[in-house]
């Protein structure tokens, strides 16, 4: 990670690795594998095209996969972290906020994340997005899949 300070927007990861080069490897040879399909069928090309979507769809659960493991784990934690840091009157509502709430705000910072779950609940935020824009000392998630 670099030394720049995690905001909203930078946050995302991506990994030129496995995002670029890999994705766009299997996207190449899944395209190449239709073209051959299309002008020369038969059993190698058809089983080439196999092979690319059975990649392809590899590559996509690794990461559904992952990332659904890691909300898992970032909703258990973020519920330690409301019933040490919210006031009494909000920890009865903190079983409201839905996971994607939840995900959202684990950028919050501890001072003000009261406020911010407050905001959240009485006016219904649901988006990921909406949650994080209103967010002002940012929290930063360096731990992150």
């Amino acid at each position: 990670m670099s030394d720049t300070p995690q905001s909203y927007r930078n946050h995302r990861r991506i990994v030129p690795g496995f995002h670029i080069l890999t994705g766009g490897l299997i996207l190449a040879g899944l395209v190449w594998s239709i073209v051959r399909v299309v002008k020369n069928p038969g059993a190698g090309a058809l089983g080439f095209l196999l092979q690319c979507v059975i990649a392809l769809l590899l590559f996509w659960y690794s990461r559904a996969f992952a990332v659904g493991v890691q909300d898992r784990v970032i909703c258990l934690e973020e519920r330690l972290r409301l019933a040490r840091h919210l006031p009494q009157d909000l920890q009865s509502r903190a079983q409201e906020l839905a996971p994607e709430q939840l995900i959202a705000l684990r950028f919050a910072s501890d001072a003000e994340l009261p406020e911010l779950v407050r905001q959240v609940l009485t006016e219904n935020l649901r988006g990921r997005d909406a949650i994080k824009k209103r967010i002002k000392n940012w929290r930063a998630d360096l731990q992150r899949v």
